[in-house]
């Protein structure tokens, strides 16, 4: 007697409550094996695929394409049976048979069968009145929510300052070939800016904090957020245990994480446990700005364009490439005048990075 065995959207993550939008990959009376995909859809962080516990044949599909569905809850059933020969044949031949030039339609049908579903645009509805419906996608929602979370829990400020990049600069221009040829990538920006913060957030430890009720949880490791673009918009990985990390460990880490974003990759963990987060607005073109918190940290910084203006210079005025600086800050746990002592820090750092090289 056969077994009909349930397919259980899986647990992601503490805060992950629902998956969005599903997506069908395997419809009913297709043959699955154990662990292969069986519906895709996405997390208010991420993508999650919903795999077939058992080989077998699908039997049952308890859930509408691009519908909503709660963690936790039966999906799909797979009623467990040995795949039947003839079957195996099937996707072997589909997929080496030669196709005759009078079957285009069959043809197109069979690499739609074949190919991993790519998520799917917003959802639109006709155009009335010269106004368009768009649904939200999981992420704008996550980001909304999350927005209105960080403005209506937190007492947010902004402290601004200016970093004189002439230093990083000249750095770059000396030894960028050198380091790609040893560690296969350029040395970026991000890079000074992330060994910067680390050593500010040592110094004020508050930075590094974040409130829980009556409590402060002060954070003896260093998760720093880097925001990085995806097809889904803005996202912020997680930089692990960034003060262990090198010049090169930390764009090598930053450059696999920006192309799991752009490849649709990142999963709930790449999210978690962050302490801090950067934002570079300035790879956008912005010139200044006020990054809002990302809950429950406490701070955020934000990096911005780089301008030549004129400066002063030991009296003389010279144009230096500069960029503008932001920290916003929880005020309940962040005095004034540690956000801003932290925020200096860090621009010492930047303007002089000899400091960071030498741990001085």
């Amino acid at each position: 007697m056969s077994k009909i065995v349930d397919v259980v959207v899986p647990a992601v993550g503490e805060s992950v409550t629902e998956i969005f939008e599903v997506r069908i990959l395997k419809g009913v009376g297709e043959y699955v094996q154990e662990g292969e995909v069986l519906l895709e859809g996405d997390s208010d962080k991420a993508s999650i695929e919903i795999v077939s516990p058992v080989t077998g044949q699908v039997s049952e599909i308890l859930v509408e394409e691009g519908a909503d569905f709660p963690i936790g809850n039966v999906i799909a059933k797979v009623e467990e049976k040995a795949i039947p020969k003839q079957e195996e044949k099937k996707e072997v031949s589909a997929d080496k048979a030669p196709v005759a030039e009078d079957s285009s339609e069959q043809a197109v049908a069979a690499p739609v069968k074949s190919a991993p579903i790519a998520s799917e645009p917003p959802k639109t509805v006709t155009p009335v009145g010269g106004e368009r419906r768009v649904k939200m996608t999981p992420l704008r929602r996550t980001i909304a929510r999350r927005l209105v979370e960080a403005q209506q829990t937190a007492a947010m400020l902004t402290t601004f300052n200016e970093a004189d990049m002439t230093a990083i600069f000249a750095l770059r221009k000396k030894y960028q070939e050198r380091f790609v040829e040893r560690h296969g990538t350029k040395l970026g920006f991000m890079s000074f800016f992330v060994k910067a913060i680390v050593d500010a957030l040592q110094a004020y430890p508050a930075v590094n904090a974040e409130v829980d009720g009556n409590y402060i949880v002060y954070k003896n490791f260093y998760n720093i957020g880097v925001a990085v673009s995806g097809p889904k918009g803005l996202m912020v990985p997680v930089l692990r245990n960034a003060d262990q990390l090198s010049f090169s460990e930390v764009e090598l880490e930053i450059k696999r994480l920006a192309g799991l974003a752009r490849n649709n990759k990142l999963k709930p963990q790449h999210f978690q446990d962050g302490t801090f987060t950067v934002s570079n607005g300035g790879v956008f073109g912005s010139l200044l700005s006020t990054p809002i918190l990302n809950p429950p940290q406490s701070a955020i910084l934000g990096m911005h364009t780089i301008q030549e203006r004129p400066v002063n210079v030991n009296g003389n005025v010279e144009i230096r490439p500069m960029m503008y600086l932001a920290v916003s800050y929880d005020h309940r746990i962040i005095d004034g005048k540690e956000a801003v002592s932290f925020l200096v820090r860090i621009k010492e750092l930047v303007e002089n990075p000899e400091r960071l090289l030498f741990d001085v």
